[in-house]
């Protein structure tokens, strides 16, 4: 999304005044009313709407667990906070502390239920046990209570997926407190607070954590991406709920990257995904999922920097004006984001599922299939319709038949204009792809001008290491001379140590050492 396009966007969502100006398949940033002020930037939260609010509960900002619960009303366009206190009828009676504020949390999930919010698992201090803990939010009262729960009660954990179907939840996978992955399932029952665990067939997902969930037509549960401690996927299960059987479908359609930290929701059968990443970058493209056809396409893509291309966010979606507005809140991406961005997702039909890696071949071929069936029923009819290029008919003979080639023809012609309408969609993806490559190609040009220069240090370096050989031999050829200096000199003071010693001897012969002097002195007394 470049800089002069969003700002345009925010500026027409803000004169037309809301969520239900926003543009389809386009993400645009909501800007909160004068005033109010946004939320601490966080990621690995957890956000749902209840009556026209976005609630965000707990997450991470620099390694510290948040605990506040921020409100966001669509309505007037500004942050509150929530503040819950704890219910009165949990409170220690030997530390009635009215206003125990609801406790830090990441790595959780949230759940609507009742107009009110179970926050269920993540990593708080506030839980009681090695279990998963359970917590329910009050909006109209504005308190929060500890759930008890009952039966198998699952390890603690995070990461882990949550789905509500009726009025179960159902748990899949996630990371527990000793960084062991886990692909175990369990189904907590809302009217009882029991938890099950369940035991489907052999083939399901391989152990992980910061996946997306989804439930399709209450019979199936999807489970797509996520990552173990190596590497991210982007693999997708579907787990029968009736069988308790794993497979993997086969899909069609955009090829999807894996990814791991994104967040999901399904629109009636439309599961959308936005954000996550790959250890390496940020996923920049949002992506939907026909959950009846198995087909994913790109709905729109943004820049690697943008916010949006980032782990640890969440997405909700709502309706406006009879219309399904996608939410999208915070997340990290080498900074932690507290923007809103707002998204209308273009009605899609998968009727006929495309091969996006040619929907221009697709959408020709189908034209011209849909003309020669229309020429065919025509001749084997009447004789006397002329048709033009846009199947118009110039003249028709009356009869009993017409009527209903005409209206063969103008349901041809609507499939006609929606066949133009898919090639103007595939002509503004092949658009932003060439956007994509382009930045590709300039990406690609940095990288090989810093080569380059890296490559010119190196070759410098090698003179440099080069000339110190040299110096370096050069010093090792005079410690050479120096030790053959060495010996020389050894020598020489051997041969005057020698000369030395003879010189002394001679003198002392010569002088007739100590002997002679004895019998010099000896003389010297007879005489006396």
């Amino acid at each position: 999304m470049g800089q002069q396009g969003e700002d345009d966007a925010v500026n027409g969502v803000e004169e037309r005044a809301g969520l239900a100006a926003a543009p389809y398949d386009r993400w645009v940033l909501l800007r909160p009313a004068e005033g109010s002020s946004r939320p601490p930037a966080r990621y690995k939260h957890a956000a749902e709407v209840v009556q026209d609010k976005l609630y965000v509960v707990g997450g991470s900002r620099n390694g510290r667990s948040l605990s506040a619960v921020q409100v966001f009303d669509f309505k007037t366009s500004k942050w509150s906070v929530l503040n819950p206190s704890r219910d009165p009828n949990q409170l220690n009676p030997e530390n009635n502390a009215g206003n125990q504020p609801f406790p830090p949390i990441v790595g959780h999930s949230l759940v609507k239920w009742k107009n009110n919010l179970l926050v269920v698992a993540g990593n708080s201090r506030a839980a009681a046990s090695n279990k998963v803990s359970v917590w329910l939010i009050d909006v109209e009262t504005n308190s929060w209570s500890a759930v008890d729960t009952y039966g198998k009660v699952p390890i603690a954990r995070s990461g882990q997926s949550v789905s509500l179907i009726g009025s179960r939840l159902i748990m899949f996978g996630g990371e527990d407190n000793k960084r062991r992955l886990l692909s175990d399932l369990h189904v907590l029952d809302l009217e009882t607070m029991i938890w099950e665990e369940v035991t489907t067939e052999k083939g399901g997902p391989a152990p992980r954590y910061d996946h997306s969930a989804a439930v399709y037509a209450d019979h199936y549960l999807l489970i797509f991406g996520g990552s173990s401690h190596s590497t991210c996927f982007s693999d997708l299960y579907l787990l029968d709920l009736q069988s308790l059987e794993w497979s993997q479908p086969d899909t069609q359609g955009a090829h999807i990257t894996p990814r791991s930290g994104h967040a999901g929701t399904m629109i009636d059968e439309n599961w959308y995904i936005v954000g996550g990443g790959d250890n390496a970058s940020g996923s920049p493209d949002t992506i939907v999922m026909n959950a009846s056809k198995f087909v994913w396409s790109v709905v729109t893509s943004v820049s690697v920097r943008d916010p949006l291309a980032c782990e640890g966010l969440t997405l909700c979606s709502t309706t406006v004006d009879g219309e399904k507005v996608l939410i999208a809140f915070g997340g990290y991406n080498g900074k932690y984001n507290n923007e809103v961005f707002v998204m209308k997702p273009k009605p899609r039909n998968f009727m006929q599922p495309r091969l996006l890696q040619s929907p221009a071949a697709a959408a020709a071929a189908a034209s011209v299939t849909a003309a020669y069936a229309v020429i065919t029923a025509t001749d084997d009819k009447t004789k006397d319709i002329v048709a033009t290029d846009d199947l118009d008919v110039k003249r028709v003979e009356p009869g009993s038949s017409s009527k209903q080639i005409l209206a063969e023809i103008d349901a041809l012609n609507g499939e006609k204009g929606e066949l133009e309408s898919r090639l103007a969609e595939v002509r503004a993806e092949n658009s932003k792809l060439k956007d994509k490559l382009d930045m590709v190609k300039l990406s690609y040009g940095e990288l090989t001008e810093e080569l380059r220069s890296v490559e010119n240090q190196l070759a410098s370096e090698g003179s440099r290491c080069q000339k110190l050989e040299s110096q370096i031999a050069a010093a090792h050829k005079r410690l050479e001379s120096a030790d053959s200096l060495e010996n020389e000199l050894e020598a020489l003071q051997q041969q005057i140590s020698q000369a030395e010693q003879t010189m002394t001897t001679s003198q002392r012969r010569k002088s007739g050492g100590v002997w002679k002097w004895v019998a010099g002195s000896a003389e010297v007394s007879d005489n006396e």
